[in-house]
Parts: C-alpha cells; sequence; structure tokens
C-alpha cells in the first residue's frame, strides 16, 4: 500500500528536476500521475517511464501561464482516471536581475509562470476537488518568498504571493475539504540552478554554505509534496513548509553589500 495509493494528481513542471522527481514518487506511492509540462517530447518520456515501471501516467502539454492549458491538463485527469484528488502546482522559472534591470516582459513572464499560473491551475484543479469530496493543492513556492537574495526581485514577489494564495486557498476552500500547503525549496540541483553548480569549485562552495553541507536534491522535495498531498497531511492546511537544508537560517543573518 502506497500512501497515495487510489488518488489522481496532476503536477505541473513535471518534465524534469523537482516535477519529475515528484512524478515517479507520486506513481511509486500509487498515484495516477498526468505529467503536465511545456516539454512535450521530455514530459512523454517521464510518463513512458513512469508506465514502463508498473505505474499510471500520461502526459498533458501544459502551458500553466495559459488557463485552456491548466483547464486541459485538469479535464485529462478526469478523462483518464476519472477524477482528480491532488493538483502539485510546481512548474516555476527564475529571473537573475534587479528590479530596474527587468524588462516588463520579463517581468510579466515570471509572475506568469510562477503565480498567475499557480492561479489558474487552482481555479481550474478546484471544482475537480469539490467533486471528489475534497483533496489537496501543493504548491512549490521557494524560501526566496519569505528572505530574499541579490538580484532575484522578479522572482521573490512571485514567489511571496503564492504562498499568501496558498493561504487564501486554505481559508476559502477549507469548507469543501480542500487542503493547500506550500513547500519551500531552498538550493535545489535542477537545470534551473545549474549555473552556481557549473564547476567544482563552485560545487563545494555552495556546498559548505548549506547548514546540511550539500544542495538539496529533487528527490528531497519530492517527498515533502508526497507527504503534504498525502492523507498523513490530513490536520496541515495554510502552511509553508521550508525544505531548504538550512539555506534560510544563513540568508537571515547575512548581510549583503
Amino acid at each position: 500500500m502506497g500512501r497515495l495509493d487510489g488518488k489522481v494528481a496532476v503536477i505541473t513542471g513535471a518534465a524534469s528536476g523537482i516535477g519529475e522527481a515528484a512524478a515517479r514518487l507520486f506513481a511509486r506511492e500509487g498515484a495516477s500521475v498526468v505529467v503536465a509540462d511545456v516539454q512535450e517530447a521530455r514530459g512523454k518520456a517521464v510518463a513512458a517511464a513512469i508506465a514502463a515501471a508498473g505505474g499510471r501516467a500520461v502526459f498533458a502539454r501544459c502551458d500553466v501561464a495559459r488557463a485552456a492549458d491548466a483547464q486541459g491538463a485538469v479535464d485529462e485527469a478526469v478523462r483518464r482516471f476519472g477524477g482528480l484528488d491532488v493538483l502539485y502546482a510546481n512548474a516555476g522559472i527564475e529571473l537573475d536581475k534587479i528590479l530596474t534591470e527587468t524588462s516588463e516582459e520579463e517581468w510579466d513572464r515570471v509572475q506568469g509562470v510562477n503565480l498567475k499560473g499557480v492561479f489558474l491551475c487552482a481555479k481550474a484543479a478546484i471544482p475537480a476537488l469539490q467533486r471528489r469530496g475534497g483533496g489537496a493543492i501543493v504548491v512549490t513556492a521557494s524560501v526566496n518568498g519569505l528572505t530574499t537574495e541579490p538580484k532575484l526581485a522578479a522572482y521573490c514577489a512571485s514567489k511571496g504571493g503564492a504562498i499568501m494564495l496558498v493561504r487564501s486557498i486554505a481559508i476559502d476552500y477549507g469548507k469543501d475539504r480542500i487542503r493547500a500547503n506550500a513547500v519551500l525549496p531552498g538550493w535545489i540541483e535542477t537545470p534551473m540552478t545549474t549555473g552556481f553548480l557549473a564547476t567544482p569549485e563552485q560545487r563545494a562552495a555552495t556546498d559548505a554554505l548549506q547548514p546540511a553541507r550539500r544542495v538539496g536534491q529533487p528527490e528531497d522535495i519530492a517527498r515533502v509534496a508526497a507527504f503534504l498531498a498525502s492523507d498523513e497531511a490530513a490536520f496541515m492546511t495554510g502552511s509553508a513548509v521550508v525544505a531548504d537544508g538550512g539555506l534560510s537560517s544563513v540568508l537571515n543573518g547575512h548581510r549583503f553589500g
């Protein structure tokens, strides 16, 4: 028996990184998974690998910043697996720029994926969750929604907004037995973070900065998301769960020049 047996989950950004790790883990824990991503070839490969390992998964092309795509991913879950129990809104992008160097188009793109994408996916998912008598929404936010670093203005704003959106969903839909929680990663080794892990020296310096003495792996966050999606977290809603190897403790005490 897996902790997600019988559940149906839509996972966005599931073609790589944290989303891929979550899709594979959710399937191993018994969930039927919609692998939702804009990366079609990679997303189909992830779904095929899950199926080859004995799990249940399908791919849905999904740009989370488009309402039709968000609705399409939910509709695919209902069509292929009979309903929806879990939305894991994980898709995200980063922009390493200070505010005055950020164009309006760049700002809109970051907010579109990281914040509007959560809004659109939750808006599409909630009616399906209500029809099942409740369910779970999990969102990948970031420790940068609570504490910031240089050159991350748009990113930090989007992740702070995502945390507050999660809390609003928890308040408004608790009566429908829908739980909403955010997981807040620190530095995780994904395609989005390859820049500061490019050389052995950079990797060693980054590892040394963490109280845990290593950067996180996608599976570290996937395990937290699986817990929040499961019935084991039945009394958790509106929470912002930090899983950062202690990074936020370091950032809170750091003075940036």
